[in-house]
């Protein structure tokens, strides 16, 4: 599946979601082929560094930045020759050691752990304020199968830099899931502290419905009877409220101002059309104008086809 920007009748995956000069880079990195000789990956890490280097102090869009440039490298010398050139480079260190994790999800483990956790570290010191690297910590602790005292000693690390750090909140609510030894009530509790103290505009506002999703995805692939009636998950009136929460504020002017609030809105277009929601779906559905994020849509298939389905269904 590419990453990149796919137009099909109207949609098209967006990994940079609104980010016009992300967007531009990722189109220029595409033919990664390009970036054999040194003088093509010099000048490719250097635009690289020069759009990590915009916006400081913005760490959320830093986080989505690195992330997805970090997919786009993940099979490319480029993160690892530009942190050997340059390994006082916090911008380096940090893209390498993400790209590393992203190659270890897919493999199953980090290739060279010892060398990830000492990029993250040796960035760690450099910027002392910047919580990525404790961000891409979290995350390789959570491959490696780390014990739990320690993952959650580098979740306090994030929150000491950045409270309401979205993807750091992600990766805890999938540590503390079933599929990585946690449980459901694990789920319920770490939302329901969230939900007492966040703003509802907070960049990790839709850790909560993530969560529900998770679990309606937890029901279908139990096949059988369950899976038939998960659309009942829905009517649950926590998960209710929840997405009614959701759809009345998400979608208003201003409401989000995080990086990642296109994906927000493909999750609840998602949530809605699968509680059969398809009126409210379909307002949604109208704000992202066929820009699509890769989950949850791929769940079902090929996340465009899928996306561009239920808007031929809806008429958008």
């Amino acid at each position: 599946m590419p990453l990149f920007s796919l137009r099909r009748n109207g949609a098209r995956l967006t990994p940079e979601l609104d980010d016009g000069e992300l967007g531009k880079l990722v189109k220029m990195l595409r033919d990664s082929s390009a970036w054999g000789t040194i003088g093509a990956a010099e000048l490719g890490a250097a635009r690289v560094g020069g759009l990590l280097k915009r916006s400081p102090g913005d760490w959320d869009r830093r986080a989505h930045r690195v992330s997805v440039l970090a997919r786009v490298l993940s099979d490319s010398h480029l993160p690892a020759d530009w942190a050997t050139r340059e390994p006082n480079n916090v911008d380096a260190l940090v893209l390498h050691a993400w790209a590393q994790l992203v190659r270890g999800r897919k493999q199953g483990g980090l290739g060279d752990a010892a060398a990830v956790l000492e990029a993250c570290h040796r960035a760690a010191e450099l910027n002392q304020h910047d919580p990525t690297p404790w961000v891409v910590l979290l995350g390789a602790y959570r491959l490696e199968r780390y014990p739990r005292k320690d993952v959650f000693a580098l979740w306090q690390e994030v929150l000491s830099r950045d409270r309401w750090h979205r993807e750091a909140h992600l990766s805890m609510l999938e540590f503390l899931s079933p599929d990585e030894g946690g449980s459901h009530m694990h789920v319920l509790e770490f939302i329901d502290a969230l939900r007492a103290q966040m703003p509802a505009n907070a960049p990790c506002a839709a850790v909560e419905l993530t969560a529900h999703v998770m679990q309606y995805h937890t029901v279908l692939d139990r096949g059988g009877m369950e899976a038939l009636l998960a659309r009942n998950h829905w009517s649950q009136p926590a998960v209710s409220q929840a997405l009614d929460r959701a759809y009345d504020t998400w979608r208003k002017p201003g409401f989000f101002h995080h990086a990642a609030a296109l994906a927000d809105l493909n999750l609840l277009a998602y949530a809605l059309i699968t509680a059969n929601r398809k009126q409210e779906a379909t307002q949604v559905f109208r704000l992202l104008n066929g820009r699509v994020a890769h989950w949850p849509w791929r769940r079902d298939g090929d996340p465009v086809a899928e996306f561009r389905r239920w808007q031929e269904r809806l008429g958008v």
